[in-house]
């Protein structure tokens, strides 16, 4: 997590109460429109992040895949996450620039 600012950035959400993590924490926070960036582990399995992909493009909600499960967890305090979303739209877009200034 060293030097790793997209993962810096999302534990400055979460203890900002911005994030929403796991998989029915992060579907209803973009049903609801709450969302603006769902990001889902790299190794999560196809099918979540399928399902993850489809649902954003549906909601018109970014969508990422970034970090390893381990990582993602432990970015946000908790044991190990597959997905999780930013409910704050300054930090979502701050996140989103991050990740793509790494790939």
């Amino acid at each position: 997590m060293k030097n790793d600012r997209v993962l810096q950035m999302l534990s400055l959400a979460q203890r900002a109460g911005k994030v929403a993590s796991g998989e029915f924490m992060t579907e209803s926070s973009v049903k609801d429109g709450k969302a603006f960036l769902v990001v889902v582990a790299a190794d999560a399995s196809d099918n979540t992040k399928k399902k993850f992909r489809d649902m954003c493009d549906f909601y018109g909600v970014p969508f990422l895949i970034y970090g390893s499960l381990d990582s993602l967890g432990h970015a946000i305090g908790k044991e190990f996450r597959a997905s999780l979303c930013v409910t704050d739209a300054g930090l979502a877009g701050q996140i989103e620039k991050k990740a793509t200034e790494v790939v």
